[in-house]
């Protein structure tokens, strides 16, 4: 006889949310397949408009052999996460995470982290929206209001409380990157820059590489809402199948646009690729591609939003009924949040470089070192501790490299975006604040 709350390998009695069947809010609503969507929906957006600009420093071959790798190595760092979550039912956030890791300090680096991060992602997409925006009009009003009128839109679609009605709203996102992808490949073919230049592997300087390398690395960079989303599926072992079609689908589009926009623009192409475009093509691609904008600079407010409302919510009737203090506290944290990612994103005039420094800092080690962190310790703490690690020998060795592949991006991906920001401001390229 199945044991109540622990059905299906699975205990759904410690489970953040608990049992929902009396309840007026309920979170565990998502279907794999809506899970599969709402992770591609945020890692496949306007991180994809970068690899192009990749190739054309490294050259093709290393390129695709880049893109490709870290793909496998992210479904990898996804299956360590997911084994982690179904092991650790209560575990919502990365926060939640680092506490068993490392106690209270690490539970709040490890939000710390996730905030922030979701903060610098709404931000990223509210300058792809201006950037849209602008290209559409060609930029007839000052680029300070594409930035707004983006992020309200952004702030009013990141309201709802379950991910399940943002899910929905995902689909056509989803869609929409896909098209645009189609689209600007197709754009690219017609018409290919006349004078370019390709190259199989290019030599470049590790300052060069590996900045370029930042690209491929950051675009599977959604692991860090991998626990919150898996905590709103009705059944979390299924968890894994949303990964596989996320990476699947995620590492043949990235390789496939890279490679042929590439081909056809050669090494001066642009980062995002769109803007190398010929005008009416690079509208058509902006245009289709701004509801993936809008939906994945929610998916980021709704991240860092629903971080701190269950913190502070956990195991109260706020988290689960429609009190007016559990709706005030959510729209204030909504606000907040869009209103930061707003601010850093026209106020700060290296924030292009500031995302680079949170993806080092945060990204390299959701997407990768503390996967591997996580297996050690499930394994050492229930397994029998240095017996099952020498028992497990392949299994740790490949969590042990998972871990210091985590450390290495973290630290060259810091050095990097600082030397580019010392140089930013030596060549006079960085602007004002909050200017047009």
């Amino acid at each position: 006889m199945v044991e109540v709350g622990n059905q299906d390998g699975y205990d759904y009695a410690h489970d953040v949310f608990g049992t929902e069947e009396d309840h007026e809010i309920k979170y565990k609503t998502l279907s794999w397949q809506l899970v599969a969507v709402l992770m591609i929906a945020e890692i496949v957006s306007n991180g994809m408009l970068s690899l192009p600009s990749s190739l054309a420093v490294v050259g093709i071959v290393p390129g695709l052999i880049i893109i490709i790798f870290l793909g496998i190595f992210a479904t990898y760092t996804s299956w360590l996460l997911i084994k982690f979550k179904i092991r650790h039912p209560d575990v919502h956030t990365m926060g939640d995470a680092g506490m068993i890791l490392a106690g209270p300090f690490g539970r709040e680096l490890l939000a710390f982290g996730t905030v922030v991060f979701a903060i610098f992602g709404t931000g990223s997409q509210i300058l792809a929206g201006q950037l849209a925006l602008g290209t559409l009009s060609d930029n007839k009003l000052c680029l300070m209001l594409y930035s707004g009128i983006f992020a309200i839109p952004t702030m009013l679609i990141s309201f709802p409380r379950t991910l399940d009605q943002l899910s929905w709203i995902s689909v056509p996102a989803v869609i929409s990157i896909l098209v645009a992808g189609i689209v600007g490949m197709i754009g690219a073919g017609v018409h290919p820059a006349s004078d370019r230049h390709l190259s199989a592997a290019k030599s470049s300087s590790f300052f060069d590489a590996f900045f370029s390398i930042t690209n491929p690395v950051f675009a599977y960079a959604g692991h860090f809402m991998f626990f919150i989303l898996i905590s709103e599926m009705k059944r979390p072992q299924d968890a894994m199948k949303a990964a596989y079609t996320l990476q699947g689908f995620a590492m043949t589009f990235y390789a496939v646009f890279a490679v042929v926009v590439y081909v056809y623009l050669g090494d001066a192409v642009l980062s995002p690729a769109f803007s190398s475009l010929e005008p009416v093509w690079a509208k058509a691609a902006y245009g289709i591609a701004i509801p993936n904008f809008l939906i994945a600079g929610s998916l980021y407010t709704h991240t860092a939003s629903k971080l701190i409302f269950v913190r502070i919510f956990r195991n109260s009737r706020h988290l689960h009924s429609h009190t007016p203090l559990g709706w005030g506290v959510w729209a204030i944290l909504i606000i907040i949040t869009n209103g930061a990612a707003f601010v850093l994103a026209v106020g700060v005039p290296i924030f292009s470089y500031l995302i680079g420094i949170a993806a080092s800092l945060f990204a390299a080690w959701y997407t990768y070192g503390v996967a591997g962190a996580f297996w050690l310790h499930d394994t050492y703490h229930d397994e029998g501790g240095l017996r099952a690690w020498r028992r497990k020998w392949f299994q740790t060795m490949l969590c042990m490299f998972t871990f210091a592949a985590g450390a290495f991006i973290c630290v060259a991906g810091l050095y990097v975006t600082i030397r580019g920001i010392v140089e930013a401001y030596h060549d006079g390229t960085v602007g004002a604040p909050f200017a047009c």
